[in-house]
């Protein structure tokens, strides 16, 4: 930790896993304080903490109330990633504090990474990659897979930037999408379903990539998983909490949805083993943004938003929740 600060320095806060590129892009002006999980907070001075003026926050470290407290000058949250739901938005406006994600620079990565997991799941892929490579080639052809995109029609969970993203190259693989979320995206062309449940009824396939929290937790459970029906799969690319893991669990075993492509979990990185031991997943470590590119250019963005907050100027993408006045 730095010390010896003179007043007209900014006293930032690198609050979650270390991320060379975030810490190397501020310059003498700032002094950085690095901690990495929240008790490691616990080693802030109160003399420290008083002067802490911004946090670039460089994972899903829990951002809440309490931790906001600990900051009296606290003016703005630069967040890593385009999910916040680890962060207090309420608390943080309430106490007008700006929050900023990285939006737009993962849209493009993230809907790869769920048409592949879509296209990996249905074709089975991974699942003949292990035939292969275990010598079962050798004496029997693999058989054909129950799964294609040829006869399924997608119901996408979420149609924001991302959400938009994935319809673009399902639209060009010919496969119908309709969507469920809270209100109708505008300039979506997409049959909109404001019910959940009907849309599961008549679709074969939920990509799910809503946003995380409270709202939306455990939204894809046992009625839906039913409802979707033994021929269904779930890609989600979103959070772990929006799918009722246990409920896809038991779902999956009893052949109440057929398949499911999974980047993200309830407890990650902690994936229970039920899910790891079954042939019908793929599973990914939560890479949904993870190439050097991407993830370069979500780091800038987080140092940026910084930078033109006290260069005086608005911050390129704060979270609706804490709209930026008067700059």
């Amino acid at each position: 930790m730095a010390s010896g600060i003179s007043s007209d320095k900014i006293d930032l806060l690198i609050y979650g896993p270390s991320k060379p590129l975030i810490e190397q892009g501020f310059s003498d002006q700032y002094v950085l304080h690095k901690f990495e999980t929240q008790p490691d907070l616990e080693r802030l001075t109160p003399d420290v903490a008083g002067r802490i003026r911004a946090i670039a926050v460089t994972g899903l470290v829990p951002t809440n109330a309490a931790v906001l407290s600990r900051f009296p000058k606290l003016e703005i949250i630069s967040s890593f990633g385009v999910g916040y739901d680890h962060i207090d938005a309420k608390a943080a406006a309430e106490h007008n504090i700006v929050v900023t994600n990285t939006p737009d620079v993962l849209t493009e990565e993230v809907a790869d990474t769920a048409l592949g997991l879509f296209i990996a799941t249905a074709r089975e892929f991974i699942k003949a990659d292990r035939y292969l490579r275990s010598g079962l080639w050798l004496t029997q052809s693999y058989p054909l897979s129950v799964g294609s995109l040829r006869d399924r029609k997608v119901g996408m969970v979420g149609m924001g930037r991302i959400g938009q993203a994935i319809g673009r190259r399902l639209d060009a693989s010919l496969v119908p999408v309709v969507y469920h979320s809270r209100n109708p995206a505008a300039g979506v062309s997409y049959k909109h379903y404001p019910n959940l449940i009907e849309m599961a009824k008549l679709v074969d396939t939920l990509i799910v990539i809503t946003p995380g929290g409270p709202s939306t937790a455990n939204l894809i459970n046992a009625e839906v998983m039913s409802a979707l029906g033994p021929r269904g799969i779930i890609v989600n690319v979103a959070r772990g909490s929006v799918i009722d893991e246990p409920a896809l669990i038991a779902a999956l075993k009893s052949g109440t949805i057929l398949a499911a492509g999974l980047d993200v979990f309830a407890q990650e990185p902690k994936v229970p083993d039920e899910l790891r031991a079954m042939q019908n997943v793929v599973l990914l470590p939560h890479i949904g943004s993870a190439s050097v590119v991407t993830r370069n250019a979500m780091d800038q963005l987080v140092v940026d938003n910084l930078k033109l907050w006290f260069a005086g100027k608005a911050p390129m993408t704060p979270i609706p929740e804490t709209p930026v006045k008067g700059r």
